[in-house]
C-alpha cells in the first residue's frame, strides 16, 4: 500500500522512478581462462630432453677438452652419452669399478638448434632434489669458458640450502628454507637481467644480486648431475652405487 501511495505522489510531481543501474554480467570461466592464456607469455624454449636437436648428451666444453672428466673441480664424473642417464628428465649417476661415476649431462651447446639464453630471459624449472650424499645437481649456463650463471646447485649434506650464483659479475647467495630438502620438489625461476639477476624459489623472490649479466650476455644451457670427490662436500658413501634427481620441466620466456 505504501509503495502505491509513493508512486502516485511521484506521478503527481512529474517525477519518474529512476531505472536500476545496469548489472555487468561476469565473464564465464572459459572466457576468463582464454584471456589468461592470451596474456601469458609464450616460451621461446621448452625443454624436450629426449630431443637430439635440442640437446647434446655426455659432452660439454665446460669440462676440460669437452669431458668426460673434470677432477679440477673435485668431481668424480665420467660423462656418458647413454640416454638412460639424462634423456628422460631423470639425471643419473652410477659408480664405476675405477672409482669414478658414469654421469648424465645435457647441454644445448653443439646441438642442431644451439639454443642460448640471453639478457632479459626468464628461466623456469621444477626439480626434485637428490637424496644421496655426494650428489651435486645443477642447472647452469656456459659459453667460451665464462658466462656462467648457476640457476641452482644443491648438496644433500646441506639439506635445506640452495646455492645461487652469478659467476659473470661475482655474486652469490646461500638460500636456506625448511621447504628445501632431499627428495623434495622445488620450483625455480631466474631472470637474467642486465643490471640484476633475480632468483625465485617456490614462488618467492629470494635473491637479487644487483650485478646482472650486462646487455650483451648470452650462454648455452647445461643440466647435469655431478658427483662430489670429497674436498668441498662429502663423497658418496661406499654402500651407495647409484643416485639421481629429476627435472619435471624447463622453459625459457623472452619478454
Amino acid at each position: 500500500m505504501l509503495t502505491q501511495v509513493l508512486d502516485r505522489i511521484r506521478r503527481l510531481l512529474g517525477r519518474r522512478t529512476p531505472a536500476p543501474p545496469p548489472t555487468s554480467t561476469p565473464a564465464s570461466a572459459p572466457e576468463r581462462d582464454g584471456a589468461a592464456r592470451a596474456s601469458a607469455p609464450t616460451p621461446v624454449f621448452t625443454a624436450d630432453f629426449g630431443s637430439t636437436r635440442q640437446w647434446v648428451a655426455g659432452r660439454s666444453w665446460a669440462y676440460p677438452n669437452g669431458g668426460p672428466t673434470n677432477p679440477g673441480d673435485n668431481k668424480l664424473d665420467y660423462l656418458v652419452p647413454d640416454a638412460s642417464f639424462s634423456r628422460s628428465g631423470t639425471f643419473r649417476a652410477t659408480r664405476r669399478p675405477d672409482g669414478k661415476w658414469n654421469a648424465g649431462l645435457l647441454t644445448t651447446e653443439g646441438s642442431e638448434e644451439g639454443f642460448m639464453v640471453r639478457t632479459g630471459d626468464v628461466l623456469e624449472s621444477r626439480v626434485r632434489l637428490p637424496v644421496e650424499r655426494g650428489a651435486w645437481p645443477a642447472i647452469w649456463t656456459w659459453l667460451d669458458g665464462d658466462n656462467e650463471i648457476d640457476v641452482f646447485e644443491y648438496h644433500p649434506d646441506n639439506p635445506d640450502l640452495l646455492e645461487l650464483s652469478n659467476h659473470v659479475k661475482g655474486a652469490s647467495h646461500y638460500h636456506r628454507d625448511p621447504a628445501i630438502g632431499p627428495g623434495r620438489w622445488v620450483d625455480l625461476k631466474v631472470e637474467f637481467g642486465s643490471g640484476s639477476v633475480v632468483w625465485w624459489v617456490n614462488g618467492k623472490q629470494v635473491f637479487a644480486d644487483r650485478r646482472g649479466v650486462g646487455r650483451r650476455w648470452r650462454a648455452y644451457l647445461i643440466v647435469n648431475l655431478s658427483v662430489c670427490a670429497g674436498r668441498y662436500h662429502p663423497a658418496p658413501d661406499r654402500a651407495v652405487s647409484e643416485m639421481s634427481y629429476e627435472v619435471a620441466y624447463l622453459r625459457v620466456i623472452r619478454p
